[in-house]
């Protein structure tokens, strides 16, 4: 058992739950209702507060505040929690918030996930797997990002606004609609220019996968896309293609980013 380090300086609340090797560094606070999983490690000045739980080997570093009572108006102090992941690397002046009351009541981060510096997740969202958000992200309240997506720096993305696994957001983008599995989008509005091909050779997708998606996202671009959605998930399809025809049938509070002809 690896034994626990609390720097002098750091405020670490009774109630607390340290687990094996967790580190905590100067002027740090940890609240009463914190628990921090074995091999945590908070650098410095880090604030983590409100019924939070952070997974296994994650760093945190200086200046971030994790925990902290979520920006909505409607919120009244009522008990929501925050659960993030292992192995995350949360980066200086990061704000993540834990749920509310009106939606659902928790902030899920997945594992192996890299915050930049000054990047922020609202209340309510739900974080996957292997997501990187760069310098400066907002996430706005209530989102779904899915499994190994990245969000380019000084990028917004909308409240309710979903991104499906693989997605790239370019930098300096406006996300105001659900973006479909594996595809790129940039611009100051952001739309659809194509497939995330980096991403998807990064997973391994074959010439015969990516000639289906490519197909998939020309089929997509005319017309109803939920009528064509429907239409193309009654057929045989690959994996990756049911994934993005899954995605666009799926319950949702937006519209999509739809490829353009």
């Amino acid at each position: 058992m690896a034994e626990v380090a609390v720097h002098p300086s750091a405020v670490v609340e009774p109630g607390a739950v340290l687990g094996d090797g967790v580190e905590i560094g100067p002027f740090c606070h940890v609240g009463a209702q914190v628990r921090l999983d074995d091999g945590v490690v908070l650098k410095s000045h880090v604030v983590v507060t409100g019924d939070t739980r952070i997974g296994a080997e994650t760093t945190v570093f200086p200046f971030a505040c994790i925990g902290e009572a979520p920006q909505d108006l409607k919120y009244r102090g009522e008990p929501t929690v925050l659960r993030i992941g292992a192995r995350n690397r949360i980066r200086e002046y990061v704000t993540i918030n834990p749920g509310t009351e009106g939606g659902g009541g928790r902030t899920i981060v997945g594992d192996d996930g890299l915050f930049m510096a000054g990047s922020h997740i609202a209340h309510d969202c739900r974080i996957g797997n292997n997501v990187i958000l760069v310098n400066n992200v907002a996430i706005a309240g209530h989102c779904v990002i899915d499994d190994e997506v990245i969000v380019g720096g000084l990028s917004g993305v909308h409240q309710f606004v979903r991104i499906g696994r693989g997605a790239m957001i370019g930098a300096v983008t406006m996300v105001t609609a659900d973006v479909l599995p594996y595809a790129l989008v940039q611009g100051p509005r952001g739309q659809v220019d194509g497939l995330n091909l980096v991403g998807l050779k990064r997973r391994g997708a074959g010439r015969a996968e990516l000639a289906a998606l490519r197909q998939l996202m020309s089929a997509l671009s005319g017309g109803s896309l939920r009528e064509t959605a429907r239409a193309r998930a009654a057929g045989e399809v690959s994996p990756m293609e049911r994934e993005v025809l899954d995605f666009i049938l799926a319950p949702t509070e937006r519209s999509f980013l739809a490829p353009q002809a």
